[in-house]
């Protein structure tokens, strides 16, 4: 279980979330008394026996994300466990599992819109630094459920914010990046199914923290294998 929960995370997070911070992180206002109904004793049933969490703990995960419009380190820790544990336990399953951190090699559509999202996201804050809410905050619902509504729109905006980067190499950067996550995506789907947002998530999560890495610890994180691997 809690190797299927290991993510990166901020250096000020615990390395191990209890259940209770992992449920209220997919309650409403983060209350207790919000958590769904028979959804704590259901998990730990699942964490107890070794199954696949329940699928309403993905699915409550998903809608907190929506709601809120951010991805938080427990609800990343959760999808990621999430989807790893049903993958282990589905024989036709053909998607890899997710990593510890950012995986460049993974060609999930979900996971590489979920890095392209968080990379638009990063250019339009390197852009605007006083900005008051990003791309984020308006979007992330429908990038992550319906991306073909919203990712045309945000890759013609990234050109005018990436024209107002003061720095050419940044630019340039960004837009290698950029073309490196882009490449091979032809057209943006029309709806995600709810494994791919999870997917998505994960992507823009892993992206983000790789954002604000230090290259010496995203060497390190590298190396880490994925959960359910020998370390």
């Amino acid at each position: 279980h809690f190797r299927d929960l290991e993510i990166v995370h901020g250096p000020r997070d615990k390395d191990v979330l209890s259940l209770f911070r992992l449920l209220t992180s997919i309650a409403v206002q983060g209350k207790a008394d919000n958590i769904p109904p028979n959804l704590a004793g259901e998990t730990m049933r699942t964490i107890l026996a070794g199954l696949p969490y329940p699928a309403s703990l993905l699915q409550a995960a998903i809608r907190r994300n929506r709601a809120e419009q951010a991805v938080n380190y427990p609800r990343a820790s959760l999808i990621k466990a999430c989807i790893n544990r049903a993958l282990r336990f589905d024989p036709n399953g053909k998607e890899k599992e997710l990593t510890m951190a950012l995986d460049r090699e993974n060609r999930n559509i979900g996971y590489r819109l979920g890095r392209l999202f968080a990379t638009l996201e990063k250019i339009q804050r390197e852009a605007s630094p006083d900005i008051n809410a990003t791309i984020r905050d308006r979007f992330y619902g429908a990038a992550s459920s319906t991306p073909a509504t919203v990712f045309g729109n945000l890759m013609r905006l990234k050109n005018h914010h990436l024209a107002k980067l003061e720095h050419p190499g940044r630019r340039i950067n960004l837009e290698r990046l950029l073309g490196e996550i882009h490449d091979g995506i032809d057209d943006y789907p029309a709806h995600l199914r709810i494994g791919d947002q999870g997917r998505f998530a994960i992507g823009y999560y892993h992206q983000r923290q790789d954002f604000y890495t230090k290259k010496e610890d995203r060497e390190v994180a590298s190396d880490q294998p994925a959960s359910g691997q020998d370390k």
